[in-house]
């Protein structure tokens, strides 16, 4: 199979998982706060997450259906994420995946309570899986540790403290660690504590998910300004509108391409002694040239 059939065959397990999850039942009153949740689950987007999840546990001979519902609780954390920094008191988007977001469907109420539920049902999934009891609470750390204050929450505190603040470059490198690579690299270590693989191919996995975030995150910025709102199916230049420092407003486009380039060959490097490990250098590549 070609990459990009690879691709849509992981991104298919995913969202075949995902479509089962939450679904509305007749005998509870609280439907719509599952059809809220699964609104912005089943949205759309990559799958980049779960699929990372996916991959590094094959790469390290584990059982990827296993490892399933193990990936598919990264996306419902990152999906809590995605609504609340949408939110009025957050980032106050209108459009998420070229759809409405949450809150502007169901309330900010509901939203709210969308995302929070999300948070504890990505735990749940993890901690009532399949596999080993070792394996199910290392991943649980994972995660954990990529959501709370050193992770995702700490990151978009920062984010919303430095408005209309001219953030260094390291200030600026440590927050978006914190909210976009933090959970990217959490997906390339849970892969291989689902496998129950060795420190090594941990630490090769860690190295690969947070240069993979930081060119992600590169890109974003300058997708942001560069791209249309057709493309990226949300608004565009809502960072610059808000006073907030990016890459692009320190670096300019051409330096940011450079650092992209140049943490996307660090990705494909660290995982170089993995067995089989073309797909994950192959992925690396293509985020770096993604037009959305």
């Amino acid at each position: 199979m070609s990459f990009q059939e690879q691709l849509a065959a992981r991104q298919a397990e995913v969202e075949g998982w995902l479509q089962q999850a939450f679904q509305p039942r007749a005998d509870i009153r609280f439907n719509g706060l599952l059809e809220a949740m699964r609104y912005s689950l089943l949205a759309g987007g990559k799958r980049l997450r779960p699929v990372l999840v996916l991959e590094f546990c094959r790469c390290c001979g584990g059982d990827v259906e296993a490892a399933l519902p193990v990936a598919c609780a990264v996306e419902m954390l990152h999906t809590y994420s995605l609504i609340h920094d949408d939110l009025p008191c957050m980032d106050n988007d209108d459009l998420r995946r070229g759809k409405p977001t949450n809150h502007k469907v169901y309330g900010e109420c509901t939203a709210v309570l969308a995302g929070d539920a999300l948070q504890a049902e990505a735990f749940r999934t993890i901690l009532t899986s399949s596999l080993p009891a070792d394996r199910r609470a290392a991943c649980a750390a994972a995660l954990a540790e990529a959501a709370g204050t050193d992770g995702i929450c700490g990151g978009q505190f920062l984010d919303m403290a430095e408005e209309e603040k001219n953030s260094t470059d390291s200030e600026l490198t440590d927050l978006q660690a914190r909210k976009t690579g933090s959970l990217l690299m959490a997906a390339c270590r849970m892969g291989v504590l689902a496998a129950g693989g060795t420190p090594a191919q941990e630490r090769a996995a860690a190295a690969y998910g947070m240069a993979v975030g930081a060119a992600f995150q590169i890109r974003d910025d300058m997708l942001d300004e560069l791209a249309s709102e057709a493309e990226l199916g949300k608004p565009i230049g809502s960072d610059k509108a808000q006073g907030k420092t990016t890459f692009m407003t320190l670096y300019g486009a051409e330096k940011c391409a450079a650092l992209v380039k140049e943490y996307t060959d660090a990705a494909v490097s660290a995982v170089s002694g993995l067995q089989n490990p073309d797909f994950l250098q192959t992925l690396a590549l293509s985020l770096a040239d993604r037009t959305h």
